[in-house]
């Protein structure tokens, strides 16, 4: 009966691994799935849970990169500076 039992957990192990693996290759052959938009319901674009990409800005002292809405800025010329301390900041501004 033991020897039942375990050939049939080790069945539903092989099997669920086969599927995932078929699963993961159909999933990449049709292509990353659209956005859901809530106000209508659908996918558009995008998967669900997928974060949209962020387009990142380059702090002028130190040469790291950082995400405009979380970083130190300052305007120049008209145009935003980003920074990710006050201390490149106050380097860029006593230049």
């Amino acid at each position: 009966m033991a020897r039942f039992i375990l050939l049939l957990v080790l069945f539903v192990v092989i099997a669920r691994t086969f599927w995932r693996f078929i699963d993961a290759i159909l999933r990449g052959v049709a292509g990353p799935a659209p956005p859901f938009d809530s106000a209508q319901g659908q996918h558009r674009g995008r998967r669900p849970g997928q974060q949209s990409a962020v387009k990142m800005s380059q702090c002028p002292v130190c040469g790291t990169y950082v995400v405009p809405g979380k970083a130190i800025s300052m305007v120049s010329g008209g145009t935003p500076i980003y920074f990710d301390s006050e201390k490149c900041r106050a380097e860029y501004q006593s230049r």
